[in-house]
């Protein structure tokens, strides 16, 4: 339906931003040794949703013209003509707009202005000015869309401990070396449409071969970061034990990449290293907060059973 509820959906690009909701909501549980305060949780989340939800429109609004020429976004709203730029700029403002109101009215100030420092890094200087101008674009924009964990620790602290900053900002890491072998082996598969786009992404500037190897050179990286919980104690064995096999798991997949069986392989690498991170902050979160009620929980269903 033209200018439907559909279309603007589809605006918020809601696969990415619920990954960006759910590492967000892992920088809650961290941040706190019980479960996070329930209005800070609530408002936090939804205002984050909305940042990023702003952020994806603008993104829209910026890309329109190379959305139109690239296969994979051929269908979005104003590359279709479903929705007029103005449409777009409305809502963007609106969404980015109420996300500021709650987080400032009803979370607090810190995770207002983090969080809107992640959606002009993301919108304006990355979509409007990186994109364009570097190969290593994923690299230095990686910095905003690796930030909801930190938006996240803050909304619920207020980032006023001691080691908020040092935690948050290890989240953080890991996102930001994740980026660039997630988003590189995209681009390998989607080459031709970023060269027929005039995007300088890393494979059409350099070539597959070289983007190749520096999918393995950040993979091996990321191996060794996320190791950073464990060995700070941030985390226990159960989160290293969980680290380890994915990430061993995405240096295979890096390492085939150099000679791929198929020119889908690096789609399925793409695909994986979505899987990976779901499931590495869904180590923290259990390692973190369920695993110590395991004991108690061991403990009652012994009760009135001994020996």
């Amino acid at each position: 339906m033209k200018g439907g509820f559909g279309q603007y959906w589809a605006l918020t690009k809601p696969r990415v931003v619920a990954l960006i909701v759910f590492t967000a909501l892992v920088g809650m549980f961290l941040a706190v040794p019980g479960l996070p305060p329930l209005r800070e949780t609530v408002f936090g989340l939804l205002g984050i949703w909305l940042a990023a939800a702003s952020a994806a429109a603008i993104n829209h609004l910026i890309d329109q013209r190379i959305d139109r020429l690239m296969a994979r976004t051929a269908d979005r709203p104003l590359a279709t003509g479903a929705l007029k730029p103005a449409q777009v700029l409305a809502f963007a403002i609106f969404l980015g707009a109420l996300s500021m109101a709650i987080l400032v009215g009803l979370v607090n100030t810190v995770t207002a202005l983090l969080t809107f420092a992640s959606l002009i890094g993301y919108a304006i200087v990355y979509t409007g000015y990186l994109k364009r101008a570097t190969p290593q674009n994923i690299v230095i924009g990686g910095i905003a869309g690796a930030a909801p964990p930190l938006l996240g620790w803050a909304a619920v602290t207020g980032m006023r401990g001691q080691w908020d900053w040092a935690h948050a900002l290890l989240l953080v890491l890991i996102i930001f070396v994740w980026t660039p072998p997630h988003f590189w082996a995209l681009a390998i598969f989607r080459r031709d449409d970023y060269a027929r786009a005039l995007v300088p992404m890393l494979p059409v500037t350099h070539g597959v071969e070289y983007t190749r190897w520096q999918i393995l050179l950040y993979t091996g990286l990321l191996l060794a970061v996320t190791l950073l919980p464990y060995v700070v104690g941030m985390s226990g064995g159960f989160y290293l034990g969980g680290a380890l096999v994915l990430g061993l798991v995405f240096l295979w997949h890096a390492w085939r990449l150099l000679d791929p069986p198929d020119e889908f392989f690096a789609m399925r690498v793409f695909h994986y290293s979505v899987v990976y991170l779901m499931a590495l902050f869904a180590f923290l979160l259990l390692d973190h907060w369920l695993l110590p009620w395991l004991p108690v929980m061991e403990y009652w269903s012994t009760v009135g059973h001994p020996g």
